[in-house]
């Protein structure tokens, strides 16, 4: 694997403005370079009739054999929409890279180099699959270069990345699906629709159910495997020996890469909950957290496998995020209860589900289809369910949660608006993690 810093094609890799570039704190290299590239910005930006062919490359899909696959899942999703052709295929490792390129056909070119798939001008769209650690740079890298992105969540590793990619988001104008599926899904939509329609009354609490997390460790170190580049692999992330169980579907329970269950299904889970409160372009503005901590040793899993989280809006409805429970979102009102998950939908009355709600009542965008909604919205150029912004919301509410058992439990108090802690420079340290600087957004 090629391992170089900034030497592709640069001029076709970024696609942005200058302004833009800076504000988002990119690299130098990137920044000086980005005011050449503006004038492309708008031949890349293409409109696409209903005949067209949208090509895509994966990045990160993983595969069977690797435990975690669901860029290689989400992309087989998009393939099958009309009009649409998988081009490319990106990946470390060499076993995952010839599952995708087989599973798409010959025309899928493989790389090794995420940065050498977007240089290719004839590609409009990624799917990032890679861990979650990798997601930033290559969302804000893939949006310079005048992609549409459909991302998996959690977005982000650190509420700073996040803003940072909206900000680059709104500045390019490009199309994001976050990958929260559950958006898609009627129940969950229907739910949703029924509390910001006061059906069960003023809400009294939400309640968003997570499975527990894992513990394990210490583990021992090994040499990497062959086809697998480990470098690149870690990527932003600090340098370690490696360690299978840091990788594949595992690299959720370490901090360097992910946020737990916590950001896992949390993610998924308290997206839900701000969609029914109507909050999914803001956020609480108090967080404190109980939990079991991660065991305390070299090489183990450290992220939290136990928690309940108390946040609270603006307006005092409270949320609670906990590992205790049925899996599911549970909405509680003065009125009644509603209780969403994947198949079910339940109620404390039947008739709270089954009356239709009035003609005019509030109704919520209906995908569908997840991957159907970022195909045609990259046709109309209109944002898909879960664009850039609630994706990063969404996954904010979890890492207030991390951040304030990772303080031991602390209260901390949240500006939605300004995104920062009032009042505690220990917990705003925490916005954002070490990163190399060959990898800093």
């Amino acid at each position: 694997m090629d391992n170089r810093n900034s030497s592709i094609s640069r001029r076709s890799f970024l696609a942005g403005s200058a302004a833009a570039v800076a504000a988002a704190g990119i690299p130098d290299w990137f920044a000086a370079e980005a005011a050449a590239a503006d004038m492309e910005r708008g031949a890349r930006r293409k409109r696409f009739g209903p005949n067209d062919q949208i090509n895509v490359g994966v990045i990160g899909p993983g595969g069977s054999k690797g435990g975690y696959r669901q860029g290689l899942h989400d992309t087989r999703n998009i393939a099958s929409k009309p009009g649409v052709k998988v081009v490319a295929a990106c990946d470390v490792e060499d076993l995952h890279l010839s599952e995708a390129a087989e599973t798409f056909g010959p025309d899928c070119k493989k790389y090794h180099d995420f940065r050498d798939l977007l240089a290719r001008k004839d590609i409009d769209a990624v799917v990032i699959g890679t861990p979650d650690h990798w997601h930033a740079y290559i969302c804000i890298a893939a949006m310079k270069a005048g992609k549409d992105v459909y991302c998996e969540k959690p977005l982000t590793l650190t509420i700073d990345e996040g803003k940072k990619i909206v900000r680059v988001w709104r500045d390019t104008g490009a199309v994001f699906q976050t990958g929260s599926q559950q958006r898609s899904d009627d129940r969950f939509r229907l739910a949703c629709e029924l509390v910001r329609n006061g059906r069960i009354g003023k809400i009294k609490r939400v309640e968003a159910h997570l499975p527990g997390g894992p513990t394990g460790g210490p583990f021992a170190t090994q040499p990497p495997p062959k086809g697998f580049d480990w470098k690149m692999w870690q990527g932003p992330s600090p340098d370690t020996d490696y360690i299978p169980e840091r990788t594949h579907g595992n690299f959720r329970w370490w901090l360097e890469y992910s946020g737990g269950m916590m950001t896992d299904w949390g993610a998924h889970h308290n997206d839900i909950a701000q969609w029914g409160l109507g909050m999914d372009r803001t956020g609480p503005v108090k967080t404190v957290a109980s939990g079991d901590g991660p065991k305390i040793c070299q090489n183990c899993y450290n992220t939290f496998p136990a928690f309940e989280v108390h946040h609270t809006y603006a307006d005092g409805t409270p949320l609670i995020t906990t590992n205790q429970g049925e899996n599911g979102v549970h909405f509680e009102g003065e009125s009644g209860w509603i209780f969403v998950s994947r198949g079910k939908i339940a109620a404390s009355d039947q008739k709270l589900l089954d009356e239709p709600l009035p003609s005019n009542a509030v109704r919520l965008y209906n995908s569908g289809d997840h991957a159907r909604d970022f195909v045609d919205c990259i046709r109309s150029r209109k944002q898909p369910i879960c664009d850039a912004e609630i994706g990063h919301r969404s996954v904010t509410v979890c890492h207030l949660g991390n951040i304030s058992l990772r303080l031991g439990g602390r209260e901390l108090h949240w500006d939605p608006k300004k995104e920062f802690f009032i009042g505690d420079e220990e917990a705003n340290a925490l916005l954002k993690m070490p990163t190399k600087r060959e990898w800093r957004v």
